[in-house]
């Protein structure tokens, strides 16, 4: 039977291979973005959404089988904020309703190798507390800061994403409603967001300092979208508040036994 999928940021990237993957496999897919979308909307304002959440909600007729809030900004400001924490969260949550009339819900956020970086630990709070305010003004103050700091807002909105689905997933309105919930964590992928980073050598040795890619190099759009497709299927039942980094190794680079090592 058809699927209902929403696709946030459906209009480039890793969301546009995600829309054309399912819409080959048949199933209906309600896009949202700024621009060539059937939702168009910014996810980086409270009215933008509820807009976008109400002609979602009227577009699937209250059943959604599957949301994919894949939406963000990599750029060193404080409406990356808005755009990566707030909005995907937000629009997740106003969803639920109808989540949870699906017989096989599943939640899937797009968050980032980058969230296993340097964050700001007061940022990370801040939005993981739900306040939209003083997370802002906490990033604009990075901005001012500057001398590296500022770049620490984009790490910091994808380690929040990673740890806020982390704590939802187990609660009763998801976990007893059977809604998994998990993210990606991408290395690099050849999007419009990176192109100008990869687009000389300078800038793709410079990021194989950061994010060392030893298996097959950057990722193509598609290859995310294949794992992001799995986990919001009726074929994943038990994965959730999970990370799933598809980074080509660089956690197991970076990180190598780091993560059994700590528990």
């Amino acid at each position: 039977m058809k699927r209902t999928y929403v696709v946030t940021g459906s209009a480039s990237g890793i969301g546009l291979a995600t829309r054309k993957k399912l819409e080959a496999l048949g199933e209906k897919v309600i896009g949202s973005d700024i621009h060539d979308a059937e939702v168009v909307a910014d996810l980086s304002n409270v009215a933008g959404r509820k807009s976008a959440s109400e002609r979602i909600l009227a577009l699937s007729e209250g059943v959604i089988d599957a949301v994919i809030a894949n939406a963000g900004s990599g750029k060193s400001e404080a409406k990356t904020v808005s755009i990566n924490f707030f909005g995907a969260t937000e629009l997740i949550s106003q969803l639920h309703q109808a989540l949870s009339k699906s017989g096989a819900p599943r939640v899937v956020a797009t968050s980032s190798m980058a969230s296993l970086m340097k964050v700001d630990r007061e940022l990370v709070d801040l939005m993981l507390a739900g306040d939209e305010t003083k997370s802002v003004a906490r990033a604009e103050a990075l901005v001012k800061q500057g001398g590296g700091a500022e770049g620490m807002i984009y790490s910091s909105t994808k380690r929040a994403l990673s740890r806020w689905l982390r704590r939802e997933c187990i609660k009763d309105h998801w976990a007893k409603a059977g809604i998994p919930m998990n993210a990606v964590g991408p290395g690099i992928v050849k999007t419009p967001m990176v192109a100008e980073m990869i687009a000389t050598q300078e800038g793709r040795d410079g990021l194989a300092k950061v994010v060392p890619m030893p298996l097959h190099g950057y990722l193509e759009p598609e290859s995310v979208a294949d794992l992001i497709i799995w986990l919001a299927s009726e074929s994943n039942t038990h994965v959730t508040g999970q990370t799933i980094y598809i980074d080509g190794g660089s956690d197991a680079v970076l990180r190598g036994d780091e993560i059994w090592e700590k528990v």
